[in-house]
């Protein structure tokens, strides 16, 4: 990742806390880590072929291979000790699950600790200001959204692709391009290359960062393994990119330019007065002291 957003101090003008992005957020941890065995190394592969989007699958072209039932069943040592409970948690869970359901659970899934840490770093940054421009509801609902029109984009970029995707990558490319119609002059503290502090534009942090998805979607090569899923991106960006606009509070502007802050201008001079007992002798007054009738003849 060439830069880390870690701080934009865009102050919330209609909630006092974004309840549901840090909720989002707690939901995608504890889903990587107790659900899917997250931590240093990569996800339970059983978790991506079981609940990630198989755009063959999805189609009808291909079936979703039966090892997806391997991460239901490795999830039951979490639910307690004992045999019996063990085989229950097995049987609840060992089900099959539907493949059109994979459009919505696929983003709520992450491939590695990187992997998660990088999309809730910029959902810690930037989401905050679009829940308080759309208000709690409204955001849950533009989030999902742009998850689901992210998923559509990866479908329809191979629709008898068997490689799954997952990740929150879509949703929170919509509320990067949410966040860029809506504060472009905000600024961001960025860390480049993971060290050097930046305080710029919001523009220009995430303009950079959205000509590098479409740039990637033309020329990276997509061969190999752990592939990046280009098409996700640019589906949640053309997404939030119309929602924000329809989605947004009463009153919210687009493109917001805060008014320059004004200077502080000092007081104005006290004029001089002549002291009595000298007619040379001057000093000067506080500024607004009143000396009353009787001070001066």
């Amino acid at each position: 990742m060439a830069f880390i957003p870690i701080y934009d101090g865009n102050p919330y003008n209609y909630i006092r806390r974004p309840w549901v992005s840090w909720s989002l957020i707690l939901v995608n941890v504890v889903i990587f880590f107790v659900f899917q065995h997250g931590g240093w190394e990569d996800a339970d592969r059983g978790s991506v072929l079981g609940y990630g989007l198989i755009p063959a699958a999805f189609n009808g072209h291909d079936l979703r291979p039966e090892i997806y039932q391997a991460f239901l069943s490795s999830c039951a040592p979490f639910f307690g000790v004992g045999e019996r409970l063990v085989h229950s948690a097995q049987s609840c869970w060992v089900q099959p699950l539907p493949d059109w359901a994979t459009l919505f659970t696929y983003a709520f899934l992450h491939g590695d600790f990187w992997h998660i840490l990088g999309n809730m770093v910029f959902l810690w940054v930037f989401a905050d200001n679009i829940e308080d421009s759309l208000g709690h509801f409204r955001f849950l609902v533009f989030y999902v959204l742009c998850a689901l029109a992210g998923g559509f984009a990866y479908i329809w970029s191979d629709p008898v692709s068997i490689a799954p995707v997952i990740g929150a990558s879509g949703a929170v490319a919509g509320i990067v391009a949410a966040y860029f119609i809506l504060y472009p002059f905000a600024k961001v503290w960025i860390l480049i290359l993971g060290r050097i502090p930046l305080r710029l534009n919001a523009f220009l942090v995430l303009g950079f960062w959205i000509l590098f998805q479409v740039y990637s979607l033309v020329v990276v090569d997509d061969s190999g393994d752990n592939i990046i899923a280009w098409w996700v991106h640019i589906g949640g960006l053309a997404a939030g990119a119309v929602l924000v606009v329809v989605l947004r509070r009463k009153g919210v502007r687009l493109f917001y330019h805060p008014p320059p802050p004004v200077p502080m201008t000092p007081p104005p001079a006290a004029a001089p007065v002549i002291a009595a007992g000298g007619p040379d002798r001057r000093e000067t007054e506080p500024t607004g002291y009143v000396d009353g009738p009787w001070g001066r003849h």
